[in-house]
């Protein structure tokens, strides 16, 4: 499975990003996606993560201002992210996991991965 992580760049704070995560993967109905972060210096933390069944889950950081989302008809999953602050700066990873119910929020059990996609606020 092949996944395409675009849509960084660089934000003021307060702003808003939306990435995307496209693969031509036609299973892709079959597995949960999880966005992961990567700031210089530290681990790889997770952010939020949609089920098959299209249940949400976040990392307490992001509750309230980051949305995921997948289209299953587009084969793509996003992550709206708004109220950006400098904190958010890190790479960001898309992932995705064959587990057949919920989702897990560590990183080294996702089966596939994106390439990153950097994300830049400035205050």
């Amino acid at each position: 499975v092949q996944l395409q992580a675009s849509g960084g760049g660089l934000v003021q704070a307060g702003g808003s990003l939306r990435l995307s995560c496209a693969t031509s993967e036609r299973t892709f109905s079959s597995y949960a996606m999880g966005w992961f972060r990567q700031a210089p210096g530290k681990e790889r933390e997770f952010v939020a993560a949609v089920s098959r069944a299209g249940t949400t889950y976040y990392a307490d950081s992001v509750k309230g201002r980051f949305t995921i989302s997948r289209d299953n008809a587009k084969i793509t999953a996003y992550l709206q992210m708004n109220s950006l602050e400098p904190e958010d700066t890190a790479v960001y990873y898309c992932a995705a996991d064959r587990i057949a119910y919920g989702v897990r929020r560590v990183a080294q059990e996702y089966d596939y991965w994106g390439q990153g996609t950097q994300v830049t606020v400035s205050s």
